[in-house]
């Protein structure tokens, strides 16, 4: 502690990491290599590598810079992105790294930078500050030597947690008495578990001594602890999974286009080197006599000269890989990303927060989506809860008025009467209010406040925080009811009873834990009796019980359930002074035994929660969120499978599933529940069922036949499953096809009572079935981080329970209802703009390397080109890049208002349509039939009669075909997608008409001056020549028109035979 070591070098001190924190992927040092490693990964990049290299090596058509420059281009602008991107998280590991933070050094506090803290230093905090690093709480300001903290950034939890300090330090609250501290701290490795650790200082210490990095102190002045782990070491630095890269299905669509397009161009290539071979062997088409053959080339091998021709034509021909989609699409998806955070409709106006995206590569992605698996408190429900009812005694009360009145029975007492609770009904009361674990903090107000706040004994301030929102709930309603929980004093429970006070006496805390179900707290009452009172789960409550009204408790229990009402059991237990003795002496034992402690700790809580006499029941609702059902309907409309995931019990589960329209009341629910071994799940999933009609719904209640054969049977009526989560791990184990076949066939599925890997493993599940169906996860808690990583499509809800999720999502929105529009608008158009872009693309290529292939058969495959190498080269760059970019962005092919109000219509993009084989083959052809026009429609009309076109008798010369081609294509090209496009916005003008107005200038300027860089220049105004000729442009006219007109043809056609439910509702 505090780096004190040993003196005569007995003791070397270890090396540990420094307190640094880095998200960041590259440095300023290894940002260049690394990211060019990155990018040439990419199949295309890589190819225009080896195509440049090519060119630098060996004498070919085109020069060099015709590849390299777009290829110079593409790789700067990907990396100026993802320099930014990195620049960005540089700058927040900046922030943190360099907080101050106070450490005692040399007997003074010292204020330095977080980044600075080494392991061993004595670290102080301040109340509301996060720590720095992992610590050991050595001493709080508080007497007793605990702190409260809050771990919402870690774990979504919001409640407060008591932690501990060590015992034998906690007196030391000063820096001079830190200073005189002399002790070794050994502890195990970092690990990533937040709830293991183990260590030694003094005695034995475990996880309640450990402040995690992250967490926030509150309700405390200050703490001091020494660190034990730092930086990259720090729990919460080791729970940052490695987000996998997400691909989308469209990127995936576009290699296996591009490799189709590889395999067009090595096709040309090789065709065009045997045919030139071909034509060579006959000696009146070898090389003229003017092209002699030099002493060299005739004794250079033939194989070395046909790779040389084949990598010339490869050179000539890549053109048809088009490496500048992959930085537009890079611009589309960045640019696009912004107009879900502009979306009005997204914004949440009482918490202030738009939508928000963390990754615009799986814009299109949200168009695919089959399966949404969405959580349900915090996500479907607002997770704020509300007392509504209780069952005491075997009697169900309601709160009218803040006072507890019994079923049936109105309020009859006027309030001037003095309030009266039978004996059952008060101990019921304080049942509730003294077994939780709940802290309270008193913010004084500021300034002189109320001089009667402090008459009723507590501050107006008062105000409760909970571990989970059920307990607060249940304290405020207590409170209203005339039971005031005042908090703990040393270890004194104090409770007001209609202002009179009382004091219990906390003797042991048996804490919550998922497997048991249930908490209890051992207390001494004011009469000097232990009592302890439990309270949990009925399924986890009512099997231990022995006397009290457990039958008509259950039957209310499952009433409240139905009603959609979170549920808790109470119970109570008096014990003699021997059992206590007895109870005493077998929790210490466990407490403090250092083998297998919690098997022990779990044998003694069963021992202790027995022979309970039952008290009655609490029930609390959950609130829905807003327009959850039609959302859900939306998206079931639109063909998406909606999934509910949820970590509550079966009944509350289903109730809030029917009151958010999840299930249906005419729905057959099948249930998959508390199914104990493989054998009996099978069973039930296999055969066929009888019916009983509860509540209007059937739910069906398996015999020995289930499932399948029912589905099969009756195919007419939906189905709903409800599996919990032990019955899911078996049916997983053993029978994976048959589950899925089943959930398959039902229209909603609900499972309930799920670890957070459960949920994970339910959503791969899915994901990796022979269908291969997109799935969208979506949820608000650091339960819900493993399911959203997993799935496709990863939304964050901004809800109560930390930022943990919105942090992992790819997406995130306030409110569950504004999926609908995410998908349906948003979704719809991303996919149908970047669909269209990925096909233009090839179609634009194809258009442009064709004419080329073509101009070989007429000029012997000697590889001339048919374009200026300046028009290669800007051709993909200028003169037909920013149409198809604008029109990516603005594309609309049916308002947005349509689209929100006609689910339906989503499911005309699903699966990947426009993306299919089908309209890939339609663009590819539609291309060669382009290109085939172009070139024989220029020289039909051009190249027959070339003396006659220029009255100047200038020869029409090769450079003028070309140009003439190439003008027809920039042209048409443009033109094609002028008629694909809906949605025309100024923009959209000005870049189409300015395209075809930069070529004709651009032209005119390069051909008509004389450029002292450019060592020939072919172009010399040949441009103005072949403009200056009528014909020309009777040519251009006539091939544009008969390019574009068989295609106007088709669209109308096709509209008024078969149109399309969109094409529908565009007319609509």
């Amino acid at each position: 502690i505090a780096n004190r070591f040993p003196q005569h070098g007995h003791y070397i001190p270890q090396r540990f990491a420094d307190n640094r924190i880095i998200s960041s992927k590259y440095t300023i040092w290894n940002f260049i290599p690394k990211n060019l490693f990155e990018q040439f990964r990419r199949i295309a990049n890589f190819y225009f590598l080896i195509i440049f290299l090519v060119q630098l090596m060996i004498d070919t058509p085109t020069s060099p810079v015709t590849s390299g420059l777009p290829l110079f281009f593409v790789i700067t602008v990907t990396a100026i992105k993802q320099g930014y991107e990195d620049w960005l998280r540089h700058k927040a590991d900046n922030e943190v790294n360099g907080a101050p933070v106070l450490v005692v050094r040399s007997g003074s506090l010292v204020q330095t930078r977080s980044k600075n803290i080494r392991v061993g230093d004595i670290v102080r905090v301040a109340k509301d500050e996060t720590f720095p690093a992992d610590l050991v709480l050595l001493s709080s300001d508080r007497a007793e030597g605990t702190c409260h903290i809050t771990t919402a950034s870690l774990d979504g939890e919001t409640n407060l947690k008591t932690h501990f300090a060590v015992p034998e330090t906690a007196v030391s609250q000063s820096v001079s008495r830190l200073e005189t501290l002399q002790a070794v701290v050994e502890c195990q490795q970092p690990e990533a578990d937040l709830y293991r650790f183990f260590c030694s200082l003094i005695r034995p210490l475990g996880p309640e001594n450990l402040l995690l990095r992250g967490a926030r102190l509150k309700n405390t002045k200050e703490i001091f602890g020494v660190a034990v782990y730092t930086g990259m070491e720090s729990k919460m630095a080791l729970n940052y999974k490695c987000k996998s890269q997400k691909r989308s299905a469209v990127e995936k669509s576009m290699n296996t286009f591009l490799i189709i397009y590889l395999g067009i161009l090595l096709f040309e290539a090789i065709l065009s080197t045997i045919l030139k071979y071909t034509w060579q062997a006959e000696a009146k088409w070898d090389e003229p006599f003017y092209n002699e053959k030099s002493e060299t080339a005739g004794k250079k091998g033939n194989i070395l000269k046909f790779i040389s021709d084949f990598l010339a034509f490869l050179v000539l021909y890549n053109f048809i890989i088009p490496i500048s989609l992959y930085v537009t699409v890079e611009m589309q998806k960045f640019l696009g990303s912004f107009f879900i955070g502009w979306d009005l409709d997204l914004y949440h106006e009482e918490s202030d927060q738009r939508a928000q995206v963390n990754t615009s590569d799986l814009n299109e992605e949200l168009g695919q989506v089959e399966y949404v698996f969405t959580d349900k408190t915090g996500t479907l429900t607002e997770n704020e809860m509300q007392f509504r009812e209780c069952s005491i005694n075997g009697i169900k009360y309601q709160e009218i008025n803040g006072k507890l009145v019994p079923e049936g029975m109105t309020e009859d007492t006027p309030d001037s009467s003095a309030p009266h609770l039978s004996r059952e009904e008060e101990l019921f009361l304080k049942a509730v209010s003294l077994c939780h674990t709940v802290q309270i903090s008193y913010d004084q107000p500021d300034g002189l406040g109320d001089p009667f706040s402090h008459a009723n004994g507590f501050t107006s301030q008062m105000e409760y925080y909970a571990s989970s929102p059920d307990e607060k709930a249940l304290l405020e309603a207590t409170k209203r009811m005339g039971v005031t929980f005042t908090g703990i004093s040393g270890e004194n429970m104090e409770v007001k009873t209609f202002g009179k006070s009382e004091k219990y006496k906390l003797l042991h805390v048996l804490e919550f834990d998922p497997n048991r179900r249930r908490m209890s707290v051992i207390l001494q009452n004011p009469s000097g009796e232990r009592v302890l009172f439990t309270k949990g789960a009925e399924s986890a409550v009512l099997p231990y019980a022995k006397s009290g009204e457990i039958e008509k408790t259950r039957v209310h229990v499952d009433e409240f359930a139905l009603k959609g009402l979170r549920t808790l059991v109470v119970a109570y237990r008096l014990f003699s002074t021997e059992e206590y003795k007895e109870v005493a002496r077998r929790l210490h034992e466990a407490r403090t035994a250092l083998q297998q402690r919690e098997e022990r700790l779990a044998d003694t809580f069963s021992f202790i929660e027995k022979d309970l006499e039952v008290l009655g029941a609490t029930g609390v609702e959950d609130k829905l969120q807003e327009k959850v059902q039609e959302t859900i309907e939306a998206l079931r409309l639109a063909g998406i499978k909606v999934w509910v995931l949820t970590g509550d019990k079966h009944e509350t589960a289903v109730s809030v599933s029917l009151s958010c329209g999840h299930f249906h009341r005419t729905m057959n629910i099948l249930e998959l529940v508390q199914q104990k071994t493989d054998h009996e799940c099978a069973e039930q999933l296999q055969h066929c069922t009888h019916h009983h009609p509860l509540n209007h719904r059937a739910v069906v209640k398996c015999t020995k036949q289930g499932f399948a054969a029912k589905i099969r049977e009756d195919h007419v009526i939906q189905h709903g499953l409800v599996v919990d989560g032990a019955s899911l791990s078996l049916a997983l184990r053993e029978h994976e096809k048959l589950f899925m076949e089943v959930c398959k066939n039902c229209s909603a599925v609900l499972c309930c009572r799920m670890a957070p890997l459960q949920k994970a493993k339910v959503v791969r599940l899915l994901k990796t079935s022979p269908e291969k169906p997109i799935t969208l996860a979506i949820g608000d808690g650091a339960n819900d981080v493993s399911m959203i990583q997993e799935a496709h499509v990863g939304i964050g809800i901004m809800g109560k329970e930390g930022r943990q999720a919105v942090r992992n999502s790819d997406y995130a929105i306030a409110r569950f209802r504004f999926l609908a529009k995410l998908l349906l608008v948003h979704g719809h158009f991303y996919y149908i703009r970047i669909a269209t872009l990925v096909q233009y693309f090839f179609y634009k290529n194809v258009c442009f390397i064709t004419p080329q292939f073509l101009y070989q058969f007429f000029c012997l495959f000697s590889q001339q080109t048919l374009y200026d190498s300046v028009y290669l080269t800007l051709y993909n760059i200028c003169f037909t890049s920013l149409p198809i970019l604008v029109y990516s962005l603005f594309e609309q092919l049916v308002h947005p208002h349509v689209l929100h109000n006609k689910p339906a219509l989503y499911r005309d993009i699903s699966r990947n349509a426009i993306l299919s084989f089908k309209t890939f083959l339609y663009w590819t052809t539609l291309g060669f039939c382009h290109a085939f026009i172009f070139f024989f429609g220029s020289y039909i009309l051009m190249g027959e009669d070339t003396t006659s076109l220029l009255l100047s008798l200038q020869m029409f010369g090769n450079w003028t075909f070309g140009t003439l081609v190439f003008t027809v294509m920039v042209i048409t090209v443009t033109l094609k997608l002028a008629l694909e496009t809906h949605f025309w916005t100024w923009m959209n003008h000005f870049v189409t008409w300015g395209s075809i107005a930069f070529y004709f200038i651009f032209s005119l300027f390069y051909g008509g001056i004389i450029w002292p860089f450019l060592h020939t220049q072919d172009m010399y105004f040949v441009f103005v020549q072949l403009l200056s000729s009528g014909s020309a442009w009777f040519a251009i006219v006539l091939i544009v028109v008969s390019c574009l007109f068989p295609d106007v043809v088709k669209k109308v056609f096709y509209r008024h035979l078969q149109p399309t439910s969109t094409q529908k509702s565009q007319v609509g």
